[in-house]
């Protein structure tokens, strides 16, 4: 098992590090304050290739690896977390589920331009009853010979409203439970899909969240994603790819959270020596730079599994637990380090505490993750 990065690999983390310090970071802390989502830094990942990593030259991708992918989300991550989530939301459950499931017609039409940075995903599965519980959903799309008439709404949307494509399940007989789910391809503007409320939230506050309406959408045949009834297998299959998303933005927070501590650390004086010097504080920085290292190497390790072609739900799901609550205690041990400047937000580490907090609830939480791990270990 080899465990370094190759040399491709390694050149595009330093791009995407040197990016993201060049133009992520100097503004992360006002995005978070004014819930400010940034548009242009998107468009310049396209221009960089970043939002097709992973995807086929015949579509315009770098015909890359999925690893590659997940190094740079996680880069991004630790700058401002709320820029890699928007990544990984387009590329993990827009584009993916497209270039797995599409016609030809669709990757010409829609992830083309996905994979090209000129438009930007988002995928619609939650609802206010219907979160893990993916039979529940009230949204409803009936067959009217050359279209679907589509009716209900979706809640915590990523990209919701800035998006153009949107990767959207619906009942089309709810008979059938879960077999009774289909897939369908938005589009921003369709007649009678609307945008709600937009969410105000602890985190991520510089990646825009969404309800999104649907009021008699007339969603034509050739929108239809996959076969009737498939829907369910198709969201299950995009959301194991999404949790190493998850997993490596929550990677990123907390090495970020890591990387601050020891900073302080170092320069911090009490009574007369740097902080660091104090065995109390040492130690914690010892568990926080292993549970970071340990986290990487699940991270990477589901990666490579999907880049192989082999099983990776299980491990998939690890990781993201695994780092997510990785992210939760370092960085609440970095606002520790920092004392009471760690609870004020003229230090990063209290917004990335607030951050750190989501990667334990979306893709399914983190007991959600344990029950695919049991499941898997028992089958």
């Amino acid at each position: 098992m080899h465990f370094e990065l190759t040399e491709e690999q390694q050149m595009l983390q330093k791009m995407v590090r040197e990016f993201g310090e060049k133009e992520v970071a100097p503004g992360a802390a006002a995005r978070d304050e004014n819930e400010e989502f940034a548009r242009g830094l998107y468009d310049a990942m396209g221009d960089l290739g970043l939002t097709g990593l992973c995807f086929p030259e015949q579509y315009g991708g770098a015909d890359g690896d999925y690893l590659s992918y997940i190094v740079a989300v996680e880069e991004l991550s630790r700058f401002d977390d709320s820029v890699g989530i928007t990544l990984a939301t387009s590329v993990s459950l827009c584009q993916w589920p497209i270039l797995a499931y599409g016609t030809e017609a669709q990757k010409q039409k829609y992830l083309i331009p996905l994979v090209a940075g000129k438009t930007l995903g988002a995928f619609g599965l939650t609802e206010p009853n219907a979160g893990t519980d993916a039979a529940a959903q009230q949204t409803v799309a009936v067959d009217n010979g050359d279209h679907y008439l589509l009716n209900g709404s979706k809640i915590f949307i990523t990209n919701g409203g800035e998006a153009e494509t949107y990767v959207i399940f619906a009942m089309t007989d709810r008979a059938k439970g879960v077999k009774g789910i289909t897939a369908f391809l938005l589009e921003k503007g369709m007649p009678g899909f609307t945008f709600g409320k937009k969410e105000h939230k602890l985190g991520i506050r510089g990646s825009i969240t969404m309800e999104l309406i649907f009021q008699d959408v007339k969603v034509p045949q050739a929108n239809r994603l996959g076969q009737e009834g498939e829907g369910f297998k198709i969201a299950m299959s995009t959301l194991d790819g999404g949790r190493i998303g998850v997993a490596a933005q929550a990677l990123g927070i907390a090495q970020a959270a890591f990387d601050h501590a020891v900073k302080y650390a170092k320069e911090r004086t009490q009574f007369g020596k740097p902080i660091a010097a104090n065995q109390a504080v040492a130690f914690m920085l010892a568990d926080m730079a292993t549970k970071v290292e340990a986290a990487r190497y699940l991270v990477y390790r589901a990666a490579f599994l999907k880049d192989q072609g082999r099983p990776f739900a299980k491990e998939a799901a690890m990781a993201k637990m695994y780092a997510s609550d990785v992210a939760m205690a370092v960085t609440t041990d970095a606002v520790q380090i920092f004392g009471g400047y760690g609870y004020s937000r003229e230090y990063p580490v209290e917004r990335l505490l607030r951050n750190a907090k989501i990667t334990q609830i979306y893709e399914g939480t983190n007991q959600v993750q344990r029950i695919v791990i049991a499941s898997a270990l028992l089958r």
